[in-house]
């Protein structure tokens, strides 16, 4: 019986499949009598390069021909070329054992010869053409710039590069096609019409594993089928494919993505341990992963995933809402860096485990805007601005993030879940009363609140000092720490912060400041301490000393921002 792969080969121009580009332009030489005397057919392994050139010798060669270029694929010379016989005019070589300069010698000198009769050509089809020798390219190269008439060379190459670094001076002597890779959808429909010439059926999840096996060709498609049907008897289904071809089940590749969007570390050694009994090849397993992966970044994006069977393309809707793309993104970044290792590592099983603990234990991204917005939430503003006046963050903003590089919440619940609300701002209108220590130092929050509202950054400095005293109708401030910063800020903040004290007392006040080594004020209610203003010597300014109070002015100039690293235990780099 013949092989599928030769039984189907094409016959005319109009057969070769997604190659159209080609048989056109071929088609056309022949009609017209302009073809030329060097074609270079570069492209994949198994997507039609010697059958072209098989079609190009049948057309030339065809007694009755076609008016539009193509063969009739049933004359006796027609016949002959198709099955590869001996012929006269139609010599096929093989340059991986012919690639010398004494082939090449014969081969020129056999060229010289005419034809077996006065219409007709002779064709040369060298494959594996990169194979050649540069001594051999440059015996070929007068005939192929002078050949003599009605003589044609057809070199067929899955390795242009080669020719072209041993050969350059030959590109300019030939016309080059290049025939593309076949994609799933045309071999599946090949497949069916196959199978419906044998008389045979196949499900068309089946037919996807096959194409995708066959990895662009066509060639590759039908001997797949061919070996699938001299398997058993009956129509071809999903498990007889993956039987006879040792693909892995889609089961498999759901259980990747769960212990992924689950987290599940520990999940990965069984995981492993079932791959490596099975006897499963683990570098195929990594590249279905990797495709997993990239129908699921494109189902998160909104498109359509093509070349899957149905239970894949259920796993990939399921898991495309549970992992973000940016996190899907990454995970395809990390198996980028580490396919060198698994290329050249000498444990392969130690490196997969390796690639699949470092997806599961990844840090999940969560977008700023999205953390402020649901700081604003919990704070009762509903989508609340999570700036002053509403404004989006600035495109020069500080950014969040931990050692990963994203803001990490804890495993589990979802942002807002996670959030502690913080304590809600003052609310209402002022109440006024007496001027008593226990009762300011009671209101110091709201104060605090108040000014934060008015001035994140009065707000800032007033979270790093407390009510120290009172003496009359005089407030002292003390400050918490003794940097000098905090307290030459809050010096100059002095005056607006009277009437923020003001709004709650019934008497008109001044603010006194103190430093951190000041003695209480009126620890009584109405008693009377000196105050002192204590003069700290600055600290030594470092790079890092100025680093933190960069960083700490940010924080007091948003809110927001410093919410957000307070709650989710965040650093913050400028």
């Amino acid at each position: 019986m013949i092989a599928l792969a030769r039984k189907y080969r094409p016959k005319q121009f109009a057969d070769l499949i997604v190659q159209d580009h080609v048989g056109a332009a071929l088609r056309g030489a022949v009609a017209s009598d302009r073809v030329a005397h060097g074609y270079l057919f570069a492209g994949p392994r198994g997507v039609g390069k010697t059958t072209a050139a098989r079609i190009l010798a049948m057309a030339l060669n065809c007694e009755r021909r076609s008016p539009a270029g193509e063969p009739c694929g049933e004359c006796d010379s027609c016949t002959r070329i198709w099955n590869g016989a001996a012929n006269l005019d139609v010599v096929e070589l093989d340059a991986a054992s012919n690639r010398g300069v004494d082939d090449a010698r014969d081969l020129r000198e056999r060229a010289m010869y005419a034809a077996s009769a006065e219409h007709r050509h002779k064709v040369y089809i060298v494959d594996e053409a990169h194979m050649l020798t540069r001594e051999a390219w440059n015996t070929l190269l007068k005939i192929l710039e002078e050949p003599p008439p009605r003589v044609v060379f057809v070199f067929a190459t899955t390795e242009p590069q080669k020719i072209a670094q041993s050969a350059t001076p030959i590109l300019s002597r030939l016309q080059r096609f290049d025939f593309r890779r076949i994609g799933p959808r045309p071999i599946v429909e090949r497949l069916k019409q196959v199978l419906a010439a044998e008389g045979l059926t196949a499900g068309d999840d089946a037919l996807q594993l096959i194409a995708k096996s066959a990895d662009g060709g066509m060639r590759d498609g039908l001997s797949l089928l061919d070996q699938v049907l001299s398997f058993g008897e009956g129509p071809v289904t999903v498990e007889r494919v993956r039987g006879v071809l040792g693909l892995i089940p889609d089961e498999t590749y759901g259980e990747l993505l769960q212990l992924v969007a689950e987290r599940d570390a520990r999940a990965v050694f069984p995981l492993v341990d079932r791959l490596v009994d099975a006897g499963a090849d683990l570098g195929e397993f990594v590249s279905g992963a990797g495709e997993t992966l990239r129908a699921v970044l494109l189902a998160g994006l909104g498109g359509r995933p093509e070349g899957l069977t149905e239970g894949m393309q259920l796993l990939i809707v399921k898991y495309s809402s549970l992992l973000p793309a940016a996190d899907v993104v990454r995970m395809l970044g990390v198996l980028t860096e580490m396919e060198s290792q698994l290329r050249t590592g000498g444990t392969m099983r130690l490196t997969v485990e390796l690639l699949l603990l470092r997806w599961a234990m990844m840090s999940r991204t969560v977008e700023l805007g999205e953390v402020l917005r649901e700081l604003g939430a919990v704070r009762g503003g509903g989508p609340a601005d999570s700036r002053p006046g509403g404004r989006e963050p600035s495109g020069d903003a500080p950014v969040l993030r931990d050692s990963a590089a994203t803001v990490r919440p804890s495993s589990g619940p979802p942002v807002r879940q996670a959030l502690s609300p913080p304590v809600p701002p003052s609310a209402g209108p002022a109440e006024k009363g007496p001027l008593t220590l226990e009762r300011l130092r009671s209101l110091w929050p709201r104060i605090v609140d108040d000014a934060r509202a008015k001035s994140p950054l009065l707000g800032a400095l007033l979270a790093q000092a407390e009510i120290a005293g009172l003496e009359g109708t005089t407030v002292a401030i003390r400050l918490l720490d003794l940097n000098p910063v905090h307290a030459e800020g809050i010096e100059r903040q002095r005056d607006a912060l009277a009437p923020l004290i003001g709004r709650y007392v019934t008497e008109p006040i001044r603010v006194q400041v103190a430093s951190s080594g000041a003695a209480a004020m009126g620890s009584p209610a109405g008693s009377v301490t000196a105050v002192t203003n204590v003069a700290t010597r600055p600290a030594r300014l470092t790079e890092e000393s100025a680093r933190q109070e960069r960083l700490q002015m940010l924080r007091a100039r948003d809110p927001g921002l410093n919410a957000a690293v307070e709650a989710l235990d965040l650093e913050l780099l400028e």
